[in-house]
């Protein structure tokens, strides 16, 4: 039998396969939600100070108690701006 050719792909198609096995590295999630924190709320944080599970998709943030309870005030709309940046599948569920 002879083999076909296939149709022609489209190039965005041809990484389909990597978007959906491909998680985002727990780097890239700190500093999204560094950068997020510091446009919606005005505070910088240091990416140090931030701990990142990507087994769970749970981001915890150590340090300073204002900022914490700021973040948690804040946690719905700091959701839903990383899920806009990461995509829903790579952003955190749970802010702690």
């Amino acid at each position: 039998m002879k083999k076909e050719r296939g149709e022609i792909k489209r190039v965005g198609d041809l990484f389909e396969k990597y978007k959906r096995t491909l998680i985002a590295p727990e780097r890239t999630v700190v500093n999204v939600f560094c950068e997020v924190v510091e446009e919606i709320l005005g505070y910088r944080i240091d990416p140090k100070s931030v701990k990142y599970t990507p087994h769970t998709r749970t981001l915890a943030l150590i340090g300073k108690g204002m900022v914490r309870s700021e973040v948690q005030m804040h946690h719905d709309e700091i959701l839903a701006h990383m899920k806009g940046r990461l995509g829903e599948k790579n952003a955190p569920t749970t802010l702690l």
